[in-house]
């Protein structure tokens, strides 16, 4: 076992362990550490613990200090910056007429060098544009394309639930997201019913995936054919997953058929290896599947 700390460098961002030395620091702490980056200004979000040694990337860096106030205030004045340093940006995107947003700015701590975060279409030749800001900040440049999940993650909003959005507030990491989650659940698959503010896939359907999961496992496929408990056979018009619930088409008398619901362990049927339903509505599988492949790797970890 590792004893480590847990250090986030933005809000939602990525988690890195660091040594704590021989430091006491609690939850709430702020701290200088060495990153790749160089030195930075971190706040702890998990206190002194122990981890397993396989969990931790060696060699651990130690923390080099508790922040002081004098820290603080070189924090806060970087944060200045970097509001001035966006204005700056805007006006020579404009300047060199390039087809790119800007979406974030930030500093190191030791103001070694000056991050932009920016959306685009496609590749921007930015070259120009980076000699000009060098020669307004004198200092290292670096503009990161960051995709359209980042850019949420980091302006932020409000979802259809009404809440803060998830990977603003708390998901230090986008969870990987499927069609087949969405079909699982038995949602729409109308892709601005479960699309995010992004565009992309809610994150929020993988929460309940393992649960649906588990209660699709003990249902029968619509198509299979059942036996009820009062002696009668019919094939499985539809299912409700949640009440666990299943509407048969049976026979009765006169032949006539008629649809009856039944409890779940009311129904005698094979056990099947789950197959995937089909969509009904086969143009909006090929838009989802096509705005699947567009979504590509995270490139902001939060460092």
């Amino acid at each position: 076992m590792t004893k480590v700390i847990g250090i986030r460098f933005r809000k939602a961002g990525k988690v890195y362990y660091f040594s704590p030395g021989e430091n006491e620091i609690k939850t709430g702490d702020h701290v200088i550490v060495e990153t790749a980056r160089g030195v930075e200004y971190g706040y702890v979000v998990l206190g002194t613990h122990e981890v397993d040694d396989k969990k931790v990337i060696q060699p651990l860096k130690s923390v080099i200090r508790m922040a002081t106030p004098a820290d603080e205030e070189t924090e806060r004045r970087n944060k200045e910056k970097e509001k001035e340093a966006f204005k700056v940006c805007v006006e020579k995107i404009k300047k060199h007429n390039l087809s790119m947003k800007l979406i974030d700015t930030e500093y190191t701590f030791d103001n070694n060098k000056v991050l932009f975060y920016f959306t685009a279409d496609g590749r921007i030749d930015f070259r120009e544009l980076v000699k000009d800001l060098a020669s307004v900040f004198k200092t290292r440049i670096e503009l990161r394309q960051i995709g359209v999940r980042d850019e949420t993650k980091i302006v932020g909003g409000i979802g259809i639930c009404g809440r803060p959005l998830c990977c603003a507030s708390y998901l230090s990491e986008f969870i990987p997201v499927s069609i087949k989650m969405a079909k699982e659940q038995n949602l729409s698959l109308n892709p601005t019913k479960i699309s995010g503010v992004c565009g992309r896939l809610m994150c929020c359907l993988k929460y309940e995936e393992d649960t649906y999961e588990e209660l699709n496992g003990r249902l029968p496929n619509i198509g299979d054919y059942v036996t009820t408990d009062d002696g009668l056979k019919g094939e499985v018009h539809s299912v409700s997953i949640l009440r666990q619930l299943v509407k048969v088409i049976v026979t009765v008398n006169n032949d006539e058929k008629e649809i009856r619901e039944y409890k779940v362990d009311q129904l005698k049927f094979r056990p099947k290896k789950r197959r995937e339903k089909q969509s009904t509505n086969d143009a909006e599988l090929k838009q989802l599947e096509a705005l699947e492949k567009k979504e590509g790797k995270s490139k902001l970890d939060g460092d």
